[in-house]
């Protein structure tokens, strides 16, 4: 839970984007366009219909002229290229013109509890224009050009559980249980972003070209993404939901502890191989202006080279061996995209986990625990806390507050910035030193209820602790209130259980990645699956 390691996840098979592809291609569902009424510019309002087998959505799309003086990926725009939501129940054309009076809207409308998910996308400037010209002439466009960014359309925002009106996480498990895996619902609409800046390329394309343009390829289709600017808003979900995320890092050991167990075999050796040697040319083909992430990437495209000459050569017995040899040799990023590979290799034997990915956000007080018993567990559980130097100017310089305008998080600066009495409680490492200081000035023969009667501040930390102690993730050890905290590795921590890739770091706040790039299409739908789409590269046209 280190949270420099954190900070270098990569997506692997149990990634929300992979759990959602692998339910699409392989069970009853079935994508449609049931509406497409757009000018000639792709301006107007589109809807498909998403039928998984057990239950039917309406994901509706809303596409606007947007000034280009008003593009933003911040939270605090208030125009976009598009506005959509993916909603329950029937579509009738009094509630489609309400949803028309507020999606575009965004935090500013209300949507109905039958609505699931509420978002917003811009065009990437420098892709939408160019592949529709291209296209509209008839020709494809060039790779090089694609490459560089990856997608056509980026989100900047996908809210949901209960967000603006819409249905909360327990109704979503309770009424459309095929949406109760984690962010099930959120993926599912970045997947349907995506397909809508397919075919809104070619509308707009055919429209300017007429009888000379001709459909973009569908290797390259398959190639581009859905782009995401991601900032501070996704940081304290970690934190704030301990036992989800000590869930997640757990499954995510469990699989690799089941996959070194397995016997290496030449085959799976080899793929091992030829899998390591897609994620360089994946790394390779990353483009980002991020001087710190090209680092890190020519970092592990280097040493995933050499280990891959090192376990030709040496063809090691067994894959601990490799992971050893990973360890002495290798940083962080390099280590957990080994992981990465490995479960890559046994995609097939963790898929049963996927189930276990949820779980309930409750904490437990355990009122008659003694406080002297309370002290030896936060001595045993937050002894990281506890070490942690909380003297220093800049330690507690950092607070996290939420805006008025926004209701989004935000970092401020204690030294430098008024607001601190706005302070969200994030600094669990701080929050536990406190209150074990407080303990050891106090009479250990007294109770935890008795306690907390006369430190009421104290019982939201330890109902935590006595809760977290009970596993071995969640908690994350770092000082979240040092003013060099970078809570971009707290995204990225995030993102990679999403099945985010390519991060591009636009500062140590928020950063554009892409997800879905690689992943089959609606039109793929039914056709043999491999779920073989991680690392993807440049295809082959």
């Amino acid at each position: 839970m280190d949270l420099n390691r954190l900070g270098t996840l990569y997506p692997y098979p149990l990634s929300f984007m992979r759990c959602l592809v692998r339910q699409i291609m392989g069970g009853d569902w079935n994508i449609t366009r049931r509406k497409f009424e757009l000018d000639a510019n792709g301006f107007g309002e589109a809807v498909y219909e998403v039928d998984t087998g057990a239950g039917g959505y309406n994901f509706v799309v809303f596409s606007h002229y947007l000034d280009p003086d008003s593009r933003s990926d911040r939270v605090i725009a208030e125009a976009w290229d598009m506005t959509a939501t993916l909603c329950a129940g029937e579509l009738t054309q009094e509630r489609l013109q309400s949803l028309r009076d507020n999606v575009p809207l965004q935090e500013a409308g209300r949507v109905d509890s039958d609505c699931i998910v509420l978002t917003r996308a811009n065009k990437s400037a420098r892709n939408f224009s160019y592949v529709v010209e291209c296209l509209s002439r008839g020709e494809q466009p060039d790779l090089d050009v694609i490459a560089k960014v990856g997608y056509i359309f980026r989100t900047t925002a996908v809210y949901g559980s209960g967000k603006f009106g819409m249905a909360d996480w327990e109704k979503v498990c309770w009424r459309y249980p095929d949406l109760a895996s984690p962010f099930m619902a959120e993926m599912l609409v970045c997947f349907l972003i995506r397909q809508f800046s397919l075919e809104l390329t070619d509308w707009v394309a055919v429209q300017k070209g007429g009888d000379k343009a001709v459909p973009l390829s569908e290797d390259i289709k398959r190639y581009v993404g859905i782009g995401n600017a991601t900032g501070l808003g996704m940081a304290p979900y970690l934190i704030t939901h301990p036992r989800l995320i000590s869930n997640w890092i757990h499954i995510r050991e469990t699989a690799l502890r089941r996959v070194l167990k397995k016997e290496m075999t030449p085959a799976l050796f080899y793929e091992f191989l030829a899998t390591a040697q897609k994620a360089v040319q994946h790394l390779s083909e990353i483009d980002t202006d991020n001087e710190d992430q090209n680092t890190l990437n020519a970092t592990a495209r280097n040493q995933m080279s050499s280990l891959i000459s090192w376990a030709d050569a040496t063809q090691p017995e067994n894959w601990q061996t490799i992971l050893e040899y990973v360890a002495e040799t290798c940083a962080f990023e390099t280590q957990e995209l080994v992981n990465s590979i490995l479960l890559e290799v046994f995609r097939e034997d963790i898929y049963d986990l996927q189930s276990e990915l949820g779980t309930k956000e409750v904490y437990h007080l355990i009122p008659e625990m003694t406080l002297s018993e309370l002290k030896a567990l936060i001595e045993t559980h937050y002894d990281w806390a506890l070490a942690e130097d909380y003297s220093g100017k800049s330690c507690l310089d950092t607070f996290w507050y939420r805006s008025e305008e926004k209701q989004e998080p935000r970092l401020g600066r204690r030294s430098q910035e008024p607001g601190s009495e706005k302070e969200m409680l994030l600094g669990m490492g701080y929050a536990a030193k406190c209150c074990y200081d407080l303990i050891s000035k106090d009479n250990d023969r007294r109770s935890v209820a008795e306690f907390v009667f006369d430190h009421p501040k104290c019982r939201y930390i330890i109902r935590r602790m006595q809760t977290m102690a009970q596993s071995q993730c969640g908690e994350i050890r770092a000082n979240l209130l040092d003013a060099d905290v970078l809570p971009i590795q707290l995204l990225r921590c995030k993102l990679s259980f999403f099945g985010v890739g390519k991060f591009d770091p636009r500062s140590k706040l928020w950063v554009r990645n892409t997800m879905f790039q690689g992943a089959p299409l609606t039109t793929d739908i039914g056709a043999p699956f491999k779920d073989d789409w991680c690392f993807p590269v440049r295809p082959d046209v």
